[in-house]
């Protein structure tokens, strides 16, 4: 289903991320202070109206995102992006892990002049204090046409905590965000 976004709305605003497997951004934003809805979906390709099958074919181009709708007065827009840098490595080349291709590449998909300029601040503050060995290679770019991923893929970790790749990745991802970002953390 495709969905237009404006930056903000009733105050709220909006990030656009990608790192990896849907699930585990979701997962992790979900429990972020400040975050009022987090949504998993496709954007970045060249493929109207992807599917999932599609988009895991690596030939529509699309990474695999997530839409954050947060709150800037208890949460900014920085913080949304360090918390993307802790929680995937942003250093690889279209994979996270054993997930391999393009759907699955770092990436920043900016809706204002201001975020883009927050985005380059992040990697460059990122880089210069060396938290990865690697280079970092997360792609900034406008946030084009956002397709929300098919329901099934909503809230897939909560509703899934013992499939075996949740136990296995997202449970791990959400756990380190929890360690190292507890004042961020709903109550």
């Amino acid at each position: 289903m495709e969905h237009s976004v404006s930056p903000s709305h009733a105050g709220l605003s909006i990030a656009t991320v990608a790192g990896g497997c849907f699930w585990c951004l979701e997962a992790v934003y979900d429990q972020m202070k400040g975050v009022v809805a987090v949504e998993s979906g496709y954007i970045g390709g060249q493929v109207d109206d992807p599917t999932y099958e599609a988009v895991c074919s690596g030939r529509t181009g699309h990474a695999e995102a997530v839409r954050i709708t947060f709150d800037p007065a208890v949460v900014s827009y920085r913080e949304v992006l360090e918390v993307l840098f802790v929680i995937h490595d942003p250093t690889t080349l279209n994979r996270q892990g054993h997930d391999v291709g393009t759907q699955y590449r770092s990436a920043i998909f900016y809706h204002t002049s201001d975020q883009k300029q927050i985005a380059e601040e992040v990697i460059a503050t990122v880089t210069k204090e060396q938290l990865y060995a690697n280079p970092i290679v997360t792609e900034i770019t406008t946030a084009g046409t956002w397709y929300e991923a098919e329901p099934y893929h909503q809230e897939y970790f909560a509703r899934n905590p013992f499939q075996g790749y949740c136990t296995a990745i997202v449970g791990p991802k959400v756990a380190k965000f929890r360690k190292l970002f507890t004042e961020k953390l709903k109550t």
